[in-house]
């Protein structure tokens, strides 16, 4: 036997502005909210435990320090790459350079606090 990623934790600083963001990003809703100011989003239909991993954004104080040694990559499920890239910079993503060479196949954004995440080029099919 094996073990899952069932959730991911990201720090932040608006728990509430990443939740509508990634929430926005990957279809996903919100599961709960915990005392701390925690706020967990997910697969709608499914939650904690489903095949894909849920999101917790867990408010912190403290500053980040230098590139995150984590990331997350996406793929788009209903467009082309470009397409996508487009809906995601709407939404509230940037572009990040992280020392790319400007040949990759995939793009480098950062959320709406600065934490970076890939757009892949191969579309996945939605679950």
């Amino acid at each position: 036997m094996a073990s899952r990623i069932s959730e991911l934790v990201i720090d932040c600083a608006d728990p509430e502005r990443l939740a509508v963001f990634w929430g926005e990003v990957l279809g996903y809703v919100e599961l709960g909210r915990d005392d701390d100011g925690s706020i967990e989003i997910g697969p709608p239909g499914e939650g904690f435990g489903g095949p894909q991993p849920t999101l917790v954004l867990s408010p912190s104080s403290e500053p980040r320090a230098g590139k995150l040694r984590l990331h997350i990559d996406v793929n788009a499920t209903d467009r082309d790459q470009e397409a996508e890239l487009e809906r995601l910079l709407a939404l509230g993503a940037g572009r990040a350079d992280v020392g790319q060479t400007g040949t990759e196949s995939w793009h480098v954004l950062a959320d709406p606090e600065g934490n970076e995440f890939c757009l892949l080029k191969a579309r996945l099919r939605p679950f």
